[in-house]
């Protein structure tokens, strides 16, 4: 009989995925699921990248390719790092794996070892902590209250810090509540690290395009130079350019964590596809205008939820600044019944009562690792956005 690795004891399967999962079972029973749980982008992939893969194709760039990536693709990130960040990697300080995801997994499972600590502001992306326990490390969650627009203050940072903190993480625009630090915030981050030169940070830096309102978008590899040799800059293709089935993800960091992090790779999935790396290249190295129109897309769409949800009695929510996801506070509802009967006693339970009553599927706060929040992707066309946030708002009149 099987009986899984208990490294998989405390890791429990994605939260998004497992709502996603529910959303199709009630869809194949004929309901109509209005999906707003994916951090998704809606757009199609840009003709030209579709293009450069199929040439890539035809080419026959179908072989094995190199582990760290392709020549061509490294040349594109190193040229994207100095165009857009100010940061000069060399080719061999860059590196590019199936995602975002494994860029992180794999700097985790390199470096982390048994009882280190990895800071992470709350909330955060779910598989931050998941995949910390995976590397038999322990997630150490840094508190960002809403009342400081969910970003993290330097005094709570340093708190959480012992000698065994490994990593800070560092995602901003964030995920799941589109919170972005000013270049000051960033500035001010930057100044405590150099007083703790054991700490590496993790830059996830997915939603770099993604911004509205003037806010300014910085890296603190870039916001403090000193800090460099320290950093993992995480980047990809998936947010900016509506590539996320392509699985192309990049870096740039230290050569020694590089190292380890390539040796991870390569008794996992080892190259990533040749045709995909030629997408992204192109992605990276064609026109960009288009980004901006798209941005201006993403805009209208929060201010149409934001004007839907202000509607909805018993919710509080903060204006995003960037990303593509609202963060709803749901505490004046907790302890209250739907109109089913569900008892809504944590977020988990009001996002499994809104998608069985209303057909809504959204994510609860507790898996961000913030309770009393549930988060709404409005990377969905207006239509969708539209009708889905009216149930949301229909949903909150009937609890009692």
């Amino acid at each position: 009989m099987f009986k899984q690795a208990s490294r998989l004891d405390n890791v429990p399967i994605s939260a998004s995925a497992a709502l996603t999962q529910m959303a199709r079972e009630i869809t194949q029973q004929g309901g109509k699921v209005i999906p707003l749980s994916l951090g998704e982008p809606d757009f199609d992939t840009p003709a030209h990248v579709v293009q450069a893969a199929h040439a890539a194709a035809l080419r026959g760039e179908t072989r094995y390719p190199p582990q760290t990536g392709t020549a061509e693709l490294k040349a594109a990130i190193q040229t994207k790092f100095r165009r857009e960040n100010n940061l000069d990697y060399a080719l061999d300080e860059i590196m590019v794996a199936n995602g975002g995801t494994q860029i992180v997994f794999d700097a985790f499972m390199a470096s982390v070892n048994p009882g280190d600590e990895v800071l992470i502001p709350a909330p955060y992306w779910i598989s931050y902590a998941n995949m910390v326990k995976f590397a038999a490390g322990v997630p150490v969650a840094v508190p960002c209250h809403e009342s400081n627009c969910f970003k993290p203050r330097v005094e709570d940072i340093e708190a959480a810090i012992t000698p065994r903190t490994k990593w800070l993480v560092l995602n901003f625009p964030n995920n799941p509540t589109g919170a972005a630090c000013t270049r000051a915030e960033m500035r001010d981050i930057a100044d405590l690290l150099l007083r703790y030169p054991q700490i590496m940070v993790l830059s996830d830096d997915m939603y770099e395009h993604i911004l509205y309102d003037d806010a300014e978008f910085c890296t603190i590899a870039e916001v403090e130079p000193a800090l460099r040799d320290r950093v993992l800059t995480v980047n990809g293709v998936s947010k900016t350019y509506a590539m996320t089935g392509w699985r192309v993800g990049f870096c740039g960091g230290p050569k020694p964590l590089l190292a380890a992090m390539l040796n991870v790779q390569g008794q996992s999935t080892s190259g990533i596809c040749s045709i995909a790396q030629a997408a992204a290249a192109a992605a990276l190295d064609g026109p960009q205008e288009y980004l901006a129109e798209r941005r201006d897309s993403y805009r209208a769409r929060r201010d149409l939820v934001m004007g839907i949800i202000a509607d909805a009695p018993g919710l509080r929510c903060h204006r995003p600044e960037g990303a593509f996801y609202v963060f709803p506070s749901i505490a004046e509802h907790l302890g209250k019944r739907s109109k089913a009967g569900a008892q809504i006693t944590n977020s988990q339970d009001f996002v499994l009562a809104l998608l069985r009553e209303k057909h809504v599927a959204t994510v609860y706060g507790a898996a961000y690792g913030m309770e009393g929040y549930f988060r709404i992707s409005y990377a969905a066309t207006p239509a969708q956005l539209s009708e889905g946030c009216r149930r949301i708002v229909e949903f909150c009149h009937e609890l009692h």
